[in-house]
């Protein structure tokens, strides 16, 4: 199976560049998975598009405000750092630019010296660890210092960093948002419970892999990220409940997906448990764990897209990503939504 076969054309004009004011106001298309029939709806529509019963799924990760710019000591030249995952102790792994102008040993300072890394070691592709010098709170100093890590796609200042984190962010961890989750509000997710939706949570922390384009030729040669997940017990023991009475489970976003189907595919049930994963879902894959899929408009050949095409398949996906072009649908993080039943 080839990169290329997951390729499709997009005028730049269609990437959103900025959030919508209102969360819930984006297009939704509802897509049947088996036949490939489209509607369109806006996403608060999405509640008279579940029935009482069914069950989403949503990440808590927070985004940190992990992108910062600072001062080279010796040279005061500017580095741009983007802290991707605590190691231990204060050592992170990070995204550096440029990478060249750090060797081990150097030290960049951000804040005035509010903030400083040292560099412990220099990896491949502009990954550095660091050790993080500071005295005091670091989330609080990082409110000060950082920014939220946009993708390099957006090119317009976010007024509101908050419109980069979901109104249910919890748990602090990732260097990206998960995108799906940016529509809803409280109102709509009261709503839902209102209408006996079932709202669960789990928590993937989204990484570097976000980043990352697919560059090898053949898809299976790939070497996936690796993010850390997480389920508690309560809702471990719920979607199984769930699962047993064969009602409805939908995971919202594909950093959910990757969750409940990592956890599925390794123990044969739902179970509270916490770990790495580096699943890769493409055309092919049997999903055990969800029966749909509430997703955004994803890259070309992006492990995503892919993903999203394993649940339907690659001719209904690319149809209906033809089709949101041709509606002047808005694509990729801050952009319109897809209902995949």
């Amino acid at each position: 199976m080839q990169t290329a076969d997951f390729d499709y054309d997009l005028d730049p004009q269609l990437i959103a560049q900025t959030p919508l004011k209102d969360r819930s106001s984006s297009k939704l298309m509802l897509l049947d998975k088996k036949t490939g029939e489209i509607k369109h709806y806006h996403f608060n529509e999405i509640i008279n598009l579940l029935e009482s019963g069914d069950t989403l799924v949503l990440n808590d990760t927070k985004v940190i405000p992990a992108r910062l710019i600072g001062i080279k000591e010796e040279t005061n030249a500017t580095i741009e750092i983007l802290l991707l995952k605590e190691l231990e102790n204060n050592q992170w792994e990070c995204l550096a630019k440029p990478a060249k102008r750090l060797k081990i040993g150097t030290i960049v300072s951000f804040g005035d010296g509010l903030l400083k890394i040292k560099v412990i070691n220099k990896l491949d592709e502009g990954i550095v660890h660091v050790k993080l010098i500071y005295e005091g709170i670091l989330m609080e100093i990082l409110d000060k210092l950082g920014t939220m890590p946009l993708p390099p796609y957006i090119h317009e200042k976010l007024e509101n960093q908050d419109r980069y984190q979901t109104v249910y962010a919890k748990n602090l961890g990732s260097a990206a948002a998960p995108t799906a989750g940016l529509h809803f509000t409280k109102q709509l997710l009261e709503k839902l419970k209102q209408k006996n939706i079932n709202i669960l949570y789990v928590t993937l922390h989204v990484g570097l892999g976000t980043f990352r384009p697919v560059e090898v030729t053949d898809i299976k040669n790939h070497h996936m990220h690796v993010e850390y997940y997480e389920m508690n017990e309560p809702t471990a023991k719920k979607l199984n409940e769930l699962k047993k009475n064969g009602q409805k489970i939908y995971a919202v976003g594909t950093t959910s997906t990757r969750v409940l189907e990592t956890i599925m595919h390794k123990y044969g049930k739902f179970k509270a448990c916490q770990g790495n994963t580096n699943i890769f879902i493409y055309p092919g894959f049997e999903f055990q764990a969800i029966d749909g899929l509430i997703t955004n408009f994803h890259l070309p050949k992006s492990t995503l897209l892919m993903l999203v095409s394993a649940l339907a398949s690659k001719e209904i996906i690319l149809n209906a990503y033809q089709e949101a072009i041709k509606c002047n649908y808005r694509f990729f993080s801050f952009g319109d939504a897809m209902f995949i039943r």
